[in-house]
């Protein structure tokens, strides 16, 4: 067996090789064997992700035009939309269950290698590089004409398969610079206008809270946070720890800095607040089930009374449905009825109704299902909770103007089913408030 590990590590990747490897037992591998068979594996897998590619480039090729009688005859198609109209997007965030932006960065890295780096997707294809090293490719040249991305292609190709995806990434920056030294000044002035702070949320009740900005500035704040760090005393903490908490009280505990205020539930599109859903059982402390944090997720009962019992916090109640846990209705006492059916839908789904968007609900539009008949509204769908979702502009426009897409909602378990150009239905159920 060790022998045949040896002897598919040296081979091409094919579907001959691939059909080989149904006979792997790991059982007759020794530890030699098993490193072979890994990197068989391995190789494989690059050739399969270059198939990918071909098919996913193949995909954004089509990309559909607007009738033109379409938009005569809706006469709201801008010229933003119209640029965005191909919804293969959609379609391959639905059927692999991405987010759109993960989507569209497979579908745009797909086309560039396969239009302008066919010797790097040769490469992977034949099993010599990652597919993390082909995207670096991908991603890092398009800054750069076709001629000078082709002549740093040449260079990297001769690197690559005996380089990490790191240290390809790394070299590919100072190739680029070397080959484009003006456009790369040009380039970092205009991502300098992209400064901005990011946050994602982590398993166990954590977050990634960052910002994206100059690397000089990085630099700064970095040893600006070590000196704080190294002025503490040790009381039990790794270092790593007093420069996370030396991050937090240079931004939060300085003179003059105040804490936002905390709210119980959703409290419509505008208002700055950390939101939390929590069963009242849970808050009360007789259950220890988990909460809910906006924009990140479940959170446990103990961090959840944290937030809850902060001074300035403000609790709304929010009503479920006792099989379902479904919610509702809100209780907001000082809002008008139009106000509260915004609220509870902003509340309800949390996210644009599209099944691979995560815009959330109190930045997209409130879009009417059942199309609301401007002559007779009686005769129209109602400006209801249960005939309203939250979409964003883009799936907005895109459930409005384009003939191929369709959705329809279950009133009772509020899943939206929408109906795709190519037939395919995918499925968008809103949370659940209590599972």
């Amino acid at each position: 067996m060790d022998e045949w590990a040896a002897e598919l590590r040296e081979l091409r990747p094919s579907a001959l090789s691939a059909a080989r490897l149904d006979d792997l037992d790991l059982a007759q591998l020794s530890a030699r064997g098993r490193i072979d068979a890994l990197v068989v594996l391995e190789r494989h897998l690059s050739w399969l992700q270059a198939k990918q590619i071909e098919v996913l480039a193949a995909i954004a090729e089509h990309t559909e035009i607007p009738d033109a009688a379409i938009v005569d005859a809706g006469g709201k198609l801008d010229d933003v939309f119209a640029a965005s109209w191909d919804t293969a997007v959609e379609e391959v965030a639905c059927a692999l269950r991405l987010a759109n932006q993960t989507a569209a960065h497979r579908l745009r890295t797909a086309t560039l290698l396969a239009v302008r780096h066919e010797g790097t997707t040769g490469l992977l294809a034949g099993g010599e590089i990652s597919y993390l090293q082909a995207q670096a490719v991908a991603e890092q040249l398009e800054v750069l004409d076709d001629e000078v991305a082709g002549q740093v292609e040449a260079i990297m190709m001769v690197k690559m398969p005996g380089q990490a995806a790191g240290q390809t990434r790394a070299a590919l920056r100072r190739e680029i610079l070397r080959a484009d030294p003006e456009g790369a000044e040009v380039r970092h002035r205009q991502r300098l206008r992209e400064r901005r702070v990011e946050r994602h949320p982590q398993d166990d009740g954590m977050a990634w809270f960052g910002a994206v900005l100059p690397a000089q500035q990085a630099a700064l704040m970095e040893q600006a946070v070590d000196t704080r760090a190294d002025s503490y005393t040790d009381g039990g903490r790794t270092l790593e720890q007093k420069r996370a908490d030396a991050l937090f009280d240079l931004v939060v505990n300085q003179p003059g800095a105040s804490a936002p205020a905390v709210s119980g539930a959703p409290s419509g599109r505008s208002a700055v607040v950390v939101q939390v859903t929590v069963p009242f059982d849970i808050l009360l402390g007789a259950d220890d089930g988990p909460a809910e944090l906006k924009g990140y997720g479940p959170i446990t009962a103990g961090q959840a009374r944290e937030l809850a019992f902060a001074p300035g916090t403000v609790w709304r109640r929010l009503l479920t449905q006792p099989e379902t846990g479904l919610l509702v209705k809100t209780d907001p006492t000082t809002y008008r009825p139009t106000a509260e059916t915004a609220r509870q839908v902003i509340a309800r789904d949390r996210y644009c109704a599209f099944p691979s968007c995560r815009m959330p609900a109190h930045r997209c539009d409130l879009d009417h299902i059942r199309p609301f008949d401007h002559q007779n509204p009686r005769m129209g769908g109602q400006t209801v909770p249960d005939n309203l979702q939250p979409l964003c502009r883009r799936h907005h426009r895109l459930k409005t103007h384009h003939p191929g897409w369709k959705v329809t909602r279950d009133p009772h378990t509020g899943t939206s089913t929408w109906t795709a150009p190519t037939g395919h239905t995918y499925t968008n159920a809103p949370p659940v408030y209590r599972e």
